[in-house]
């Protein structure tokens, strides 16, 4: 195509005008990629760690105090709910810890330990001891045990909800990732929770859910909601309870999406602005190929060809530079898995593209308002 190669020997003719456009592509790419990737990662962590452990819908009763009846219809209705990975019924109380005349409150769960390790992971986060939840043994967070002494076999003094105590075994000390947490949870076997709140088999103070989507927890406690086996149960979701973290998330997303688009303008005037600069060049070039028969169209098309390849070029070298960066951000730093995200990446590279070529729009227009016997006569 004689557009095509007349771009690739303007391009040839100056190199060091090309290699600098194709750096300035291939810087602002690499940033929005390594940005981009950036926050993602970030927003995982962060939804990892405040919610990854924890019950991201829950089903109580609508009646406060009352049990949830924990029928096979009910558990049927949780489980098969698509988008519904986990479904735990719970028992949940408030106590007094004593050790001496130290005492602090906890807020117990009570459980089967598999089925809890699905949404807390208490196996996975014990630091001390051995995870287990038999009659009689208690697993604590690691703040409350490093503030009031407790080790795994140790005894504990449990005031209960109604004023009685009860003595418990430390079987464990676990490690919540969380200050709050270590603070004020505690976790026993489903049979003791179940003796303190005198509740039977299939009663439970909640059911908790974990979903594969935790952004698609609204729709699910929706549908949820709506089934005629939860009649008389109340459906809550994560969101509505942590409207500060929705906000602080929304605003990450909000800055990169704006640092992504001066980023690109940025690109898009370097190229345009260099493009209209080769077009005042080019023009005794541009006004001899029109008076030799050549259309405003094709004319146009040479930088249209320009801006491609600069734009391929640049955005492919971009995409590289934000890989490398990411790999090396992410051996240096200790506390984000941070992992090229290719989808943005891909999009990255397309809208990298996309942006050079609308740039030549630019010199494309001016090259239409070219009159070739002026270009040839002014020499």
């Amino acid at each position: 195509m004689l557009s095509l190669r007349i771009a690739a020997r303007f391009l040839r003719t100056s190199p060091v005008q090309s290699a600098l456009i194709a750096a300035g592509i291939a810087f602002g790419i690499g940033v929005q990629v390594f940005l981009g990737s950036l926050i993602i990662s970030l927003q995982a962590s962060l939804v990892d760690e405040t919610i990854g452990s924890s019950p991201q819908v829950t089903v109580t009763s609508a009646t406060e105090g009352r049990p949830v009846v924990y029928t096979d219809e009910v558990r049927a209705a949780l489980e098969g709910e698509p988008g519904v990975t986990t479904v735990v019924p719970t028992r949940s109380y408030s106590v007094i810890a004593t050790q001496g005349e130290e005492s602090v409150p906890l807020q117990v769960t009570g459980g089967e330990l598999d089925a809890l390790d699905t949404i807390y992971d208490l196996s996975g986060r014990t630091i001390e001891g051995e995870a287990s939840l038999a009659a009689g043994e208690v697993m604590v967070g690691r703040d409350v045990a490093a503030e009031y002494g407790l080790a795994p076999g140790d005894d504990v003094t449990l005031v209960l909800p109604d004023g009685a105590t009860d003595t418990a075994t430390v079987s464990a000390v676990v490690d919540f990732g969380a200050a709050a947490a270590n603070r004020t949870l505690a976790f026993v076997g489903a049979a003791t929770a179940a003796a303190v709140l005198g509740q039977a088999a299939d009663e439970y103070t909640a059911v908790q859910l974990q979903v594969d989507d935790v952004f698609a927890s609204v729709g699910i406690a929706d549908a949820l909601a709506a089934k005629p086996a939860l009649d008389g149960l109340s459906v809550t979701e994560w969101q509505a309870d942590n409207e500060d973290l929705l906000s602080a998330l929304q605003a990450q997303s909000s800055s990169s999406y704006t640092i992504q688009f001066f980023v690109l303008v940025a690109v898009a005037l370097g190229i345009g602005s260099t493009l209209a600069i080769s077009a005042v060049q080019k023009t005794r070039q541009i006004g001899i190929l029109k008076a030799m028969g050549m259309k405003d169209r094709g004319t146009g098309r040479i930088f249209f060809w320009q801006a491609a390849v600069l734009g391929t070029a640049g955005a492919a070298a971009g995409v590289v530079l934000g890989v490398v960066l990411i790999v090396v951000f992410g051996q240096v730093s200790t506390t984000i898995d941070l992992s090229p995200q290719w989808g943005f990446t891909a999009i990255s590279f397309v809208v990298g593209v996309a942006v050079a070529m609308l740039s030549s729009v630019i010199p494309s227009r001016r090259t239409t308002r070219l009159d070739p016997i002026e270009v040839i006569q002014s020499g």
